[in-house]
Parts: structure tokens; sequence; C-alpha cells
């Protein structure tokens, strides 16, 4: 028995073109869910974790919208309504799943807080869009208003929020403990809601965005996992993406993985923080850690599918067609 985390990306909810509508959302999941039956049914344990950009989103304009009437929450706020609103409808499809198969394994929700450094640098360069796009006067004004960063997005202005480096999952314990019993555990969504402890020694929510696959490493770290597996709506990591051929990746190693990195073949808007997070679970803990399908998620895991993240050896392939395992 191996002991899974398991990474959905924002897919898993709403796909690419796709309107956010809750019934939307419930119907994807239920594809999602019968790939992570279909994994726990080989006996593994899972600690699930995901993404919530859109609906981080979704709720920000909300609060926009009625800001005159309803005083606008913080984002760690906002981050953990997304984390109950995914939970919920998480659990209500592998609960859909499961019964057809005539189990009922236990699945838990957790709202969970990811400490960060207040001096990580990421304060001073905040980055990461959130909430909805502006023109240029409503972006000055608002940023004037709520003292705000924004930057260009598209033909737009979007508000950006740091997003520091994740330390520690307080309730990495309670997971822990939850798997132990026999529980599907759903965690640290979106990267978790992010706090930061004061100079008093209590910890205090902050307005910054964690990205949620490096928060899944320092999960699968702590809760003793065997193998990270950041599961998405490509088949592979590949090379010359967005060019006229892109060829997959079936094994990389840690090196190549950084040279991809620094070099730009793996970007900071698409595929590079996966494999960032990937190479730093492999180098931290010695695990298995793979990127690919997730409606492929038990290939991904056994090596038939996706792209398998390595520690150096000699003559270790980097790459090759998928399959070639």
């Amino acid at each position: 028995m191996s002991r899974l985390v398991v990474a959905l990306g924002g897919n898993a909810l709403i796909r690419r073109g796709q309107p956010g509508s809750t019934e939307v959302q419930r119907e994807n999941l239920l594809t999602a869910a019968r790939a992570l039956v279909a994994l726990q049914g080989r006996g593994h344990q899972l600690v699930l974790t995901h993404g919530n950009g859109p609906q981080v989103g979704f709720l920000a304009i909300e609060a926009d919208a009625a800001r005159d009437e309803v005083p606008p929450p913080p984002l760690d706020v906002l981050v953990a309504e997304s984390q109950g609103q995914i939970g919920y409808l998480l659990s209500q499809a592998l609960t859909a799943e499961f019964e057809a198969q005539g189990r009922r394994p236990p699945i838990a929700a957790l709202l969970g807080r990811t400490i960060v450094d207040a001096a990580d640098p990421a304060f001073q360069r905040p980055s990461k869009p959130v909430g909805p796009v502006y023109d240029g006067p409503a972006a000055e004004r608002m940023a004037m208003q709520h003292h705000w960063s924004i930057a260009p997005d598209g033909r737009g202005w979007r508000r950006v929020v740091p997003s520091p480096d994740p330390l520690a999952i307080v309730e990495a314990a309670s997971v822990r403990a939850l798997v132990d019993g026999g529980a599907i555990v759903i965690a640290s969504g979106g990267g978790g809601i992010p706090v930061c402890r004061g100079a008093d020694g209590v910890l205090r929510g902050v307005e910054a965005v964690v990205d949620k696959d490096l928060a899944a490493v320092v999960l699968a770290e702590a809760v003793g996992a065997d193998a990270l597996l950041l599961l998405t709506d490509v088949s592979a990591v590949h090379t010359g993406w967005g060019g006229g051929r892109p060829t997959p990746i079936a094994r990389l190693t840690t090196a190549a993985a950084d040279e991809g990195i620094r070099d730009g073949t793996f970007a900071a808007g698409s595929m590079g923080p996966k494999v960032r997070a990937a190479a730093s679970f492999v180098r931290r803990t010695g695990g298995i850690a793979a990127i690919g399908l997730l409606a492929d998620a038990v290939d991904v895991f056994e090596g038939r599918s996706g792209t398998r993240v390595v520690a150096e050896a000699a003559r270790e392939p980097v790459t090759g067609p998928v399959g070639s395992h």
C-alpha cells in the first residue's frame, strides 16, 4: 500500500472555455472522482489537494459587487471559503462514485492553513493575479482606495498579490491521523489559507496566495507520502510546447528540471510550478513524483503515462516518448 498526495489542477472543476457554474463543476468532478476512486481501488491511501483560482476569482467579484452593502472579506477568508466550497463538491462526487461501487470509505474535507514567512521577498513583489479584470481608470481607483498592487492582464488590469513559499501545514498532524485511520482526506486546497506567525506567536491571515503545487510538496512530506501526483489536463510535460511539434517527456531528472525552469522550457505561467514541485519532492523525500492527465491517474502513478521526475543517476535518460519507462 502506498500513501499518495494527489494535486488536482483547476481543470478538475472548470475546463478551459467552460462557464464556472456549480453544475459544470459537479459534472467535471464526477469525471475526476472516477479516476481517483480507481486509484484508491488499487489499495492506496489518498490525500487530495486542489486548485482554487477561478473560485477565488468569482468570490472576489461577488465581494466587489456588494462592497457598498457588505464589507469585503480579506483574501485569506476568500481562500477559506473556496476550500469549503470545493471540498464539499469533491466529497459529494467521491461519495457518489464509491456508492455506485457499493463502497463507503470515510472522506474528510479540512480547512487548512499554510504557514509562510512574513519576511519572504514575495511580499515586496506582488505577482499573483486575483479577482476581476478592470479597465485602467477603475483599476487605478481600486488600487488607491484599497491600497492594492495592480498589473496589466490582457487588455485590462488586475489586482496582484504576493505568492510566498509555503513553510509548513498547520493541520498536517490532523491529516496524517485521519489517513492513518483509513480516511480519504481533502486538504490544503488552493495552497492553503496563508498565515504568518507574529512577534507575539499568534498566527494571522495575510493577503497572499500560496502556489498549490509547492504547498502539495510540503503537505506530502509532512504526511509521509510515498508519491506526489500532479494531475492536470495535459498528458505529460513537453519540450517545444507552443511550437509546431511539442515532444512529451517520459523521464525527467531533477537537474534537467532545474535547467528547463531556468531557460524557460517549463514556463512559470504553465508547467514550471509543477516541474519545480515534482523535483523538490523527489529531492526532499526520495519518493515518486509524476505529472500527467487526471483521467489517467492509475497509469501516471504506475509509470505507463505522464512524466516521471527522477533523481540523478549515471546515464539516466531525461527525455523520450511517453510509455517508454
